[in-house]
This record gives structure tokens, C-alpha cells and sequence, in this order.
């Protein structure tokens, strides 16, 4: 079984091939920028990627697209679908700073794909509850050194590949996986 991912991001290209080899799917990477409209609700961007992919994409192959989110409780949801451009703005260090002299550090990490198959579009999500932790821990890119699972005193930066084993990306990948086998097997062959 093959798929086609749209992404730019290779990190999360080697994920999501690392994740789907358990259910013997092989994943070949499309890079191309996706418009991406301005909405803290990532539900929203991952429907108008996967639209505007299809609009691109005129061969009928199967392929799908991901958008990530992290809700902070405290900041009112923020970053939410805007952490690519908090990431690559104000960084980790400014996601800490913003949270300085905040105890409520809840945090939600989300994961959506939008994948098309057979004409038809089918939304999966993935979500890890945990909090933001005081300072950077470990090495991983994202958001990851500053996201702590719930139940865990350790970032997903510190977690090496148990972090593909429950994080939220994972999750969706799960679901949409499941999906393919039930539904997708000859367009997939």
C-alpha cells in the first residue's frame, strides 16, 4: 500500500513513514506549499489545505495533508493552527516567556489530516493532553522540547521514539490508517 503526504516539513515526513510502516503503508513525500488560511482553529486550516491541494492535484491518487495545533488553557487557545509561525517568530523561548508567572500550563497538542480518497475528503484528529513545561528539555524540533504529555514529568523532545508511540500526530495517523485498510485497499494497491 502507498499514499502520497503534501508537506514541506521532512521532520514530520520521517514521523508520520515511521508510524504507518506498522500498518504496512509506505509513504512517499509531495513537498508543495499549501495556502493556508489565518485561523486559530486548525479544523479550518486542514479543510482549505486539503481543498486547495485537491484543486492543485488533478491525477485521482490518494494522498492527504496535516496541520498541527497547541492550545495553551491560559493564553486562550493561542498559539493554536499559528504555532509554524510562532515557531519560526518568537520560538520556544517566546511560547516561555509569554507563559512566564503563569500557573495554569494545560496545553492541548493537536493533529489533523485531511486526506482525499476516492474523490472524497475525510478529516482525522489526533489529541495529546499535557502541559508546557518551565524551560526547554531535550533535543526535538517544534514545539516538542516545551510540551509535556499529561503523566509524564518529561518533554516530548525527552521521550526519543516513545513520543511516535503516543503523541497526538500519532493518534491521527492511527485513525486515518485504519480507514485506508477498511476502505482504501484498491486505491492504495
Amino acid at each position: 500500500m502507498e499514499i502520497i503526504f503534501i508537506s514541506l516539513n521532512k521532520n514530520k515526513f520521517r514521523e508520520v513513514r515511521e508510524i504507518l510502516k506498522k500498518y504496512q503503508i509506505k509513504v512517499k513525500r509531495k513537498p508543495m506549499k499549501l495556502r493556508e488560511i489565518q485561523s486559530i482553529d486548525v479544523r479550518k486550516v486542514i479543510k482549505e489545505k486539503i481543498i486547495y491541494a485537491s484543486e492543485k492535484i488533478k491525477e485521482p491518487f490518494p494522498f492527504f495533508v496535516e496541520d498541527t495545533s497547541l492550545e495553551i488553557e491560559s493564553l486562550n487557545k493561542f498559539p493554536g493552527a499559528f504555532i509554524s509561525y510562532i515557531q519560526k517568530t518568537i520560538g520556544n523561548k517566546g511560547i516561555l516567556k509569554l507563559m512566564e508567572n503563569i500557573e495554569n500550563r494545560n496545553a492541548r497538542a493537536i493533529c489533523c489530516l485531511g486526506l482525499k480518497l476516492f474523490n472524497k475528503i475525510k478529516i482525522f484528529e489526533g489529541v495529546l493532553n499535557g502541559k508546557i513545561s518551565y524551560e526547554e528539555k531535550g533535543n526535538g524540533w517544534g514545539f516538542d522540547p516545551i510540551f509535556m504529555p499529561e503523566n509524564s514529568n518529561k518533554t516530548l523532545a525527552e521521550l526519543g521514539k516513545i513520543k511516535n508511540e503516543i503523541s497526538h500526530r500519532k493518534m491521527a495517523l492511527e485513525k486515518m490508517a485504519k480507514y485506508l485498510l477498511k476502505y482504501g485497499k484498491d486505491a492504495l494497491s
